[in-house]
């Protein structure tokens, strides 16, 4: 349900004071567009207020709301109190769509704790209509506490549209404003709104809430000081509210002592109940609201107690301020406003909990006189129109012996019409031989996919759980970003390659085909990040090959290639000339990388071992690619390094960072390199000693080094195994991975 009008006003009658917010969706947020806070005359559940004082004193806060705000445009949502009130999440058994609002009737009459009768109720699919189980909130609550409630509306002629439970909106508050905090239904953040008479406790998870009311709120702490000072009720809520700046400010919070132990005590007996009940949900936080929240000590003397941490809003995350609103004052009472914040976010369609507890009997007599308007105006629509309908059937008689001519010209036009539809006609009729010029043009890229997947055929070679399952867990955890599981395998014990360049050229003739006519992006020897220089050379000179060596050059090269070996000249071989880059933690890279005498034992096969056998690997048995001439050091060479700024590395290797050591006593900085995930040096370092100092061999007297990680540079070629005949019909351009 969404407001009709794009605005909501949202009130909540406390027994302090009416809070009222109007929200409304600007732009793709929810802004506050109008807000007060009417203090009442007298706490309405103080000593000696009689109900019909009590009736007037929220009837004078309501008249001072109307005459400061126009509440008649907009929807109107309001609370009650969250005694006699009862909600209840059930698993419904599998049944029909069509069948669930008869089971949810049975379950109500099972579940709520009073006669269906005396109470108001209403239900919510709270899962997904396709999911695998039927999940549905139910909610009632006394039909003397809703009809009380809009009995003081309906004395200022106030329609409500939609009644909630307070706790209900206070849950689709924190959803909404705090969704970082509810991301699971294992934990969960309790939600403690401390008003004047009563205490709201609700547990909230992703999908389900739980209440409870406590009767114990700010009116005690006011009681346990009017007993203790022999005060009247006025007179001990002002002391209570300045006692941080009394002299008796020992005092008075030592009358209020056993009040917060009771409060305390309902609490963490609450919450017992609530976990004794969902053993499997743990509750991490706690965000109090009200005013009684504001009463110093109170909080941190709860943390305490409960060991759970406490908070209270100074701001709410999600909720705009609108213009003409003053954000300082409406800060003030934000703790006060987490009631009408979740009421506004229901009118408005973005609440989770949508139930409405507004008696039928209201809802059908607010419908029928919202749409009495819309009656009489279709009355007097369909009156019109058939005074018109007479009015033109007379026209119409007249216009049509006087426009004879017009007929006639009508007639040549259509004639005219149907001549050029045929031609039309006969232009679609030969789309076929269009079709196939598409066609004809579209066959250059056939092949556009070889590329990607010679890069997807070396990415599957690489150590993974598949090719290494010794070492399953490492890249299971690396793969969630787990870094504390990663670190459980020493760094040069972990079988892992991570490539951070790859350059796949084409070739006609990879017998011929040259290395190094690629270049890869290197690290600035000084400094250890991108020259910027050699990067735009590079980039220039990769644009001016891929200028030179267009689609049609490459299609011109591929097809007179292949003329050639149809005519008995010696046949090319097609392939790619391909160039990585990339780096390992692991201690013995060579083994990892192509170790010795392994034989067809596939789970000792390293990355190059593995890019001997394609065709062994593949799925089919089949590879489009195969290693050309390993031995060969003319089509096939391996280069490794050490990880550290004295060499050139490929640009991707690490993240530059240093450290700080003791240099002819004071600190120095180290440059270092360091892993992007886990933090940890991959660089070649200094061994520093337990002050931080370098550690100096004792025969030269130069610094002890320490290798980590190391670097490598793959060139190899790659024999494309389809045919010149299929190849000749695929222009090939020059790719850069």
């Amino acid at each position: 349900m969404a407001s009709t009008s794009g605005a909501v006003w949202a009130v909540d009658v406390g027994n302090d004071s009416l809070k009222a917010l109007r929200l409304a969706i600007e732009g793709e947020v929810v802004a506050v567009i109008g807000f007060d806070n009417i203090p009442h005359g007298k706490v309405l559940t103080g000593a000696g207020v009689r109900p019909a004082e009590r009736d007037e004193l929220v009837a004078l806060s309501l008249r001072k709301l109307v005459s400061k705000h126009n509440l008649g445009k907009d929807d109107l949502i309001v609370s009650v109190p969250s005694q006699n009130s009862f909600a209840r999440f059930v698993k419904l058994p599998p049944v029909e769509k069509k069948r669930i609002p008869e089971i949810v009737n049975f379950e109500a009459v099972q579940q709520i704790p009073f006669d269906i009768d005396d109470v108001q109720w209403d239900w919510q699919l709270m899962t997904e209509e396709e999911g695998p189980e039927t999940k549905v909130g139910i909610f009632a609550i006394k039909n003397e506490v809703v009809n009380s409630v809009l009995e003081h509306f309906s004395r200022e002629n106030l329609q409500v549209k939609y009644v909630q439970m307070t706790p209900m909106a206070l849950y689709n508050y924190l959803l909404y404003d705090r969704p970082d905090l509810l991301k699971s239904d294992s934990q969960a953040i309790v939600v403690l709104n401390i008003g004047a008479d009563n205490t709201d406790l609700v547990v909230c998870t992703k999908s389900t809430v739980w209440q409870r009311c406590i009767l114990i709120g700010g009116n005690a702490f006011t009681k346990a000081v009017a007993d203790t000072f022999k005060l009247n009720f006025e007179k001990a809520e002002r002391l209570k509210r300045t006692a941080l700046v009394s002299k008796y400010a020992r005092q008075i919070f030592q009358a209020m002592r056993p009040t917060f132990t009771d409060l305390v005590s309902e609490v963490q007996r609450s919450l017992g109940f609530y976990t004794s009940s969902n053993p499997n949900t743990k509750i991490v936080k706690i965000i109090a609201l009200g005013g009684g929240a504001k009463l110093r000590g109170l909080l941190k003397y709860l943390q305490q107690t409960l060991q759970i941490p406490v908070e209270m809003p100074d701001t709410f995350k999600r909720l705009a301020m609108g213009a003409g609103v003053s954000p300082a004052k409406f800060h003030e009472n934000v703790c006060d406003f987490g009631i009408v914040y979740g009421l506004g976010l229901q009118g408005l369609g973005l609440g989770r909990i949508r139930s409405n507890l507004l008696p039928g009997s209201i809802a059908r007599s607010m419908a029928w006189a919202g749409k009495s308007k819309y009656f009489i105006a279709a009355a007097s629509v369909l009156l019109l129109i058939s005074l018109l309908s007479f009015a033109r059937t007379g026209l119409d008689k007249i216009s049509y012996a006087r426009n004879n001519r017009v007929r006639q010209e009508t007639s040549v036009i259509i004639n005219e019409t149907k001549q050029a539809q045929e031609k039309l006609d006969a232009e679609v009729r030969k789309g076929a031989e269009y079709e196939a010029m598409i066609k004809k043009e579209f066959e250059s890229f056939a092949h556009r996919d070889v590329i990607p997947l010679l890069q997807q055929t070396i990415f599957s070679v690489l150590p993974s759980e598949k090719n290494n399952p010794e070492q399953k867990e490492l890249y299971r955890v690396f793969a969630r970003g787990d870094v504390k599981g990663v670190k459980n395998f020493e760094r040069k014990q972990r079988k892992q390659i991570f490539i951070v360049g790859m350059s796949i050229r084409f070739t006609s003739d990879i017998e011929t085909a040259k290395f190094g006519e690629v270049d890869l992006l290197k690290r600035d020897r000084r400094g250890g990040e991108v020259d910027e220089e050699a990067y735009m050379k590079m980039m220039q000179e990769m644009g001016e090959r891929q200028r030179t060596m267009g689609r049609s050059s490459a299609l011109q090269k591929l097809r007179s290639s292949a003329s050639g070996a149809k005519g008995g000249g010696a046949k090319e071989k097609y392939g790619f000339v391909v160039t990585i880059t990339g780096y390992s933690p692991y201690e013995d890279i060579a083994e990892l990388m192509d170790p010795h005498v392994v034989g067809d034992d596939q789970s000792k096969w390293g990355f190059i071992t593995r890019l001997m056998h394609l065709d062994d690997i593949a799925d089919d048995g089949k590879s489009p690619f195969k290693l050309y001439e390993r031995t060969n050091f003319d089509h096939f060479k391996l280069q490794i390094h050490e990880v550290g700024f004295d060499s050139e590395m490929p640009v991707g290797i690490g993240l530059a960072d240093v450290r700080y050591q003791q240099m002819k006593g004071k600190k120095g900085e180290e440059r270092i390199l360091i892993d992007p995930l886990t933090k940890e040096i991959i660089s070649k370092v200094a061994v520093l000693d337990f002050e931080g100092k370098p550690v100096l061999d004792g025969l030269t007297g130069k610094e002890i080094y320490e290798v980590n990680d190391r670097w490598f540079v793959l060139n190899a070629k790659f024999l494309w195994k389809d045919d010149a005949s299929k190849a000749s019909e695929v222009p090939v351009a020059p790719a850069e991975k």
